[in-house]
């Protein structure tokens, strides 16, 4: 996916004309709790420094990086590994987290906040080893943090772009109840090719529960 990869419980049913959720806009939470989803097929924890040999093996590929943005660096070195873990201690909120299989972290997942304007709305993002592609994994993974990212940051909007070509991770939304929206054509180029962008979105009042135990 991008920013992270766009690499799925189905969306509880709406009417089509329903408008907007009736939101009191207050104060914003920022926490820093740990977070801990277990599920059957996977569990998303916080990312530990432990976890570099792993991120390393799984991060540095380019099948990986060839679904992410420019964000995500190729190869990825044990310094871009430093990087990101100077990165999430800074962090004022934890916003992302490993996916772990197998006791160790295949993966990454996790969301960009909107700033203004769209403080109500973030953009996911997911990545997983490609040892690891092809059991359901992301799809687990999104469709237990979806519900957690709208309740614990008071959300009513979550997007996801995906590269025209990751057909994979389209899928893997919309088994999670994400809807396309829009097709941004030639929007942009990675791995020296022009390509249009997808959008999903996901609307608060259309999540369903989450299927894991936190």
């Amino acid at each position: 996916m991008i920013p992270f990869d766009n690499a799925s419980a189905p969306a509880a049913a709406t009417p089509a004309s329903a408008g907007p959720p009736d939101i009191r806009i207050s104060s914003i939470q920022s926490t820093r709790m740990p977070l801990l989803l277990v599920g059957d097929d996977c569990t998303i924890r916080d990312w530990r420094r432990d976890d570099k040999p792993s991120l390393l093996h799984h991060a540095n590929n380019h099948a990986v990086w060839r679904n992410l943005t420019h964000l995500f660096p190729h190869p990825y070195t044990d310094a871009d590994a430093e990087r990101w873990f100077d990165f999430l201690a800074q962090q004022d909120e934890v916003t992302h987290w490993a996916i772990e299989v197998d006791d160790q972290a295949v993966g990454g997942i996790g969301m960009i906040r909107g700033e203004g304007i769209y403080h109500l709305s973030a953009e996911v993002g997911y990545w997983l080893g490609e040892d690891y592609w092809g059991r359901g994994i992301a799809t687990a993974a999104l469709r237990a943090l979806v519900p957690e990212l709208l309740r614990r940051y008071r959300l009513i909007r979550l997007e996801a772009n995906v590269f025209a070509w990751n057909t994979a991770s389209m899928r893997v939304l919309e088994k999670c109840g994400f809807v396309r929206e829009a097709i941004l054509r030639s929007a942009a180029v990675k791995d020296g090719h022009i390509t249009d962008l997808h959008v999903y979105a996901m609307l608060a009042q259309h999540a369903a529960p989450s299927p894991v135990k936190s």
